[in-house]
């Protein structure tokens, strides 16, 4: 049990090293208990899994487990997008168990809990699952099981959110890279569904990922590009293993960041579908958000990194967006869960509305906010753990690195200081799992930021 931790979003563990029948019993059993002592045994339970090698199996047995101490559970007929089966718990007021690791490498495996308000489980449910862990919840009854399809009431709340008929306007060719993860059948099928062309790559689901990662970055996009690139006119998009993150490629074969994904968006809700509210994203999402929110009027909620922060504020604000600099956003009016399919639909949209290519409308956002950002990170690796709080408490106490003063510190989620030319920033975060600290660099120039990273390194 000392292996099991829940991190920013859920347990994952190697497949076949900890994250084995025990532990996911032990899990389930933990799951189990919080939902007995919380809501009661009548509450509903669904469950969903991803492409990963051994999700459909250990994903089965938990569902039989919970329905041995009573639980009527729902249990997804094939592989799903976590946000899909989030959007379930919503719909039907029932906790989610979703067996995903997301982006991480193939051989590894996870449980995500997902409470009724269709969100990551916040430190306090996390904390209590933690306590909960070797305990063994009493059987209540017999309870069932029943296979279901989640996506037909998650297409029909989409439909709500993303104006299709704009959409089927859209002159450019989309192309859609499957990259063997749950999007398949899902994101496809809606396009299909609603009468708009597009061309694929990878649209077969593969525990291995084709040998690459279920990452929707650059470096593991590599085919989509090169296919954007030799088809005119084109964008590509893509999701990672669970879909919960997005990745956007646009007509000039570039890829496109999460925080000008997340702008572009703003701009777009805010413009067209008349969206009011602030708008949330994590300390260490770029300050180009801060400045097109700022010119749009719109208030900036800043939380700690990891969406279970960003949902958390979405649940009490009700922004126009949420989003984090790792490719998760949501809109106003739908789940406070990361989801990447209606990022993708999103875009399109977005393009539509304004009948321009997405490179314009990247154009169109860095006039209105007056500059561009640059950002990069480094790893810092320390001997044990007890080094992390002497590091953080150095950056915490420093009023100049090099030339620029230290205007203001945020302590919300490591230590991150703003810098006196109004456009750099510096993060130092603590890694949750080893002794690393995360140093994040942002400013107006890759120049700035190579002379940042010498200021700061050992």
């Amino acid at each position: 049990m000392e292996n099991i931790k829940f991190g920013t979003d859920g347990w994952r563990a190697v497949v076949g090293k900890d994250f084995n029948k025990e532990n996911v019993e032990t899990v389930t059993k933990a799951i189990g208990k919080y939902i007995l002592d919380n809501f009661g045994i009548d509450k509903p339970v669904i469950i969903g899994y991803d492409p990963r090698n051994m999700a459909d199996k250990f994903s089965e047995e938990c569902a039989k487990l919970l329905a041995d101490i009573g639980f009527n559970v729902q249990y997804s007929e094939r592989v799903v997008p976590t946000p899909v089966l989030a959007y379930g718990a919503k719909d039907l007021n029932a906790c989610a168990i979703m067996f995903t690791a997301s982006h991480n490498p193939p051989e590894y495996l996870g449980m995500k809990f997902i409470p009724d308000y269709a969100g990551p489980a916040t430190t306090e449910i996390t904390d209590e699952l933690t306590r909960n862990l070797g305990q063994k919840p009493q059987k209540q009854r017999n309870g069932t099981i029943k296979k279901v399809d989640f996506f037909n009431r998650y297409y029909e709340h989409i439909k709500t959110l993303v104006d299709f008929d704009k959409i089927r306007t859209l002159k450019t060719n989309i192309i859609f890279d499957g990259l063997y993860s749950a999007s398949i059948g899902y994101f496809d099928k809606i396009l299909e569904l609603e009468n708009i062309p597009y061309m694929s790559l990878h649209m077969s689901h593969d525990p291995n990922f084709g040998g690459g990662m279920p990452e929707p970055k650059p470096k593991y996009i590599k085919e989509l590009i090169e296919k954007v690139k030799s088809v005119p006119n084109s964008i590509g998009c893509a999701n990672d293993g669970d879909a919960d993150r997005f990745g956007v490629i646009n007509e000039a074969g570039e890829y496109v960041t999460p925080n000008e994904i997340i702008a572009i968006l703003l701009m777009h809700l805010k413009k067209h579908k008349n969206l009011n509210g602030p708008l949330v994203k994590t300390v260490g999402a770029s300050l180009l958000l801060n400045k097109v929110a700022e010119k749009l009027g719109v208030e900036v909620i800043e939380t700690a990194v990891g969406f279970k922060h960003v949902g958390a504020a979405m649940r009490e604000f009700n922004p126009v967006i949420g989003g984090e600099e790792s490719g998760g956003l949501s809109i106003q009016g739908h789940i406070p869960e990361k989801d990447g399919l209606l990022a993708n639909l999103l875009v399109f949209e977005a393009m539509a509305y304004e009948n321009k290519k997405l490179t314009e409308l990247q154009k169109d956002l860095y006039d209105l906010a007056g500059c561009h950002f640059y950002n990069d990170r480094i790893d810092l690796k320390l001997a044990n753990r007890n080094e992390v709080e002497p590091v953080l408490e150095k950056y915490k106490n420093t009023g100049h690195i090099g030339q620029y003063s230290v205007i203001k510190k945020d302590t919300k989620d490591g230590v991150k200081l703003y810098l006196s030319d109004n456009t750099s920033w510096i993060l130092v975060r603590p890694s949750g799992t080893e002794p690393l600290l995360r140093i994040y660099f942002e400013s107006d120039s890759m120049t700035k930021i190579e002379e940042l990273k010498t200021l700061v390194s050992p």
